[in-house]
């Protein structure tokens, strides 16, 4: 598969980066959806995403160079390269909520309210971005035979063809596992009661960690951390904890607590 999908004046361009772009203008138009939908501005939103975004992946690139340092200590000028990937999703999902809650704390908005019309939003772009490894031969998982591609359609076949060895497409998995949680994340926002903001970022935590916990065993080129564990395993662990005890919190709690 050619990551290149064309050149302008001698600077190709890569599909990883189109689809990112692509993948962030979807969740945009989802989020204008979803603020009309719950009475949020989304201008508001904007200010909050001009701010978050660059630092999303600035925090998906620092994650990932951190795991691979052994790399990177000696290829100091790669760092900034990430034309051919090495974003990490949960590096910037950390970031950019983090970024969000220090904003909306300063502006005095409801954090909860913009994360909850964010969520859908993200894993939208997620589910979209997981294309981009597609096309750069990347995020798959280990060697499966031709009997077992073949129940795949024939892109996905011809794409899952690296060096003569067809691999397990566990980008595609993970990519229509996103797209069912961003159906779910809609309905449980549609039904959300005003007094429970915040169910719907605790609901991405949870199910988007499910998800990347068992996908992520079948890949072969994890991040690990000590002990061999598997960076992105252990913090969708901790990502499903705590996303159950934000939403069992939130049920609980009287209104105004978290305001």
């Amino acid at each position: 598969m050619n990551p290149v999908a064309f050149s302008v004046f001698g600077l190709d361009i890569r599909w990883y980066g189109l689809l990112i772009s692509f993948g962030v203008l979807a969740a945009l138009a989802l989020a204008y959806f979803t603020c009309k939908l719950k009475g949020t501005s989304f201008d508001k939103l904007m200010d909050i995403f001009i701010l978050a975004f660059p630092m999303a992946i600035i925090g998906a690139r620092l994650y990932y160079v951190v795991f691979e340092f052994d790399y990177y200590k000696n290829n100091l000028g790669q760092i900034i390269n990430i034309r051919q990937g090495g974003l990490a999703i949960h590096g910037g999902v950390i970031f950019a909520l983090v970024t969000a809650l220090i904003y909306t704390k300063i502006k005095k908005l409801n954090f909860f309210e913009f994360a909850d019309i964010a969520a859908p939003s993200i894993i939208l772009a997620q589910a979209i971005g997981r294309w981009g490894n597609f096309f750069n031969g990347e995020a798959h998982g280990g060697v499966v035979s031709q009997e077992f591609i073949s129940k795949f359609p024939k892109f996905i076949q011809s794409g899952m063809l690296i060096d003569g060895v067809y691999y397990n497409p566990t980008f595609l998995y993970e990519s229509l596992w996103n797209i069912l949680v961003c159906i779910i994340l809609l309905v449980i926002l549609y039904r959300r009661k005003s007094e429970h903001k915040g169910i719907v970022l605790g609901s991405y935590m949870i199910l988007y960690s499910i998800g990347r916990f068992f996908i992520e065993g079948l890949r072969t080129d994890s991040l690990y951390m000590a002990f061999g564990l598997r960076t992105a395993q252990v913090v969708s662990g901790a990502l499903i904890i705590f996303g159950i005890i934000l939403i069992t919190a939130i049920l609980r709690r009287k209104k105004g607590i978290f305001y």
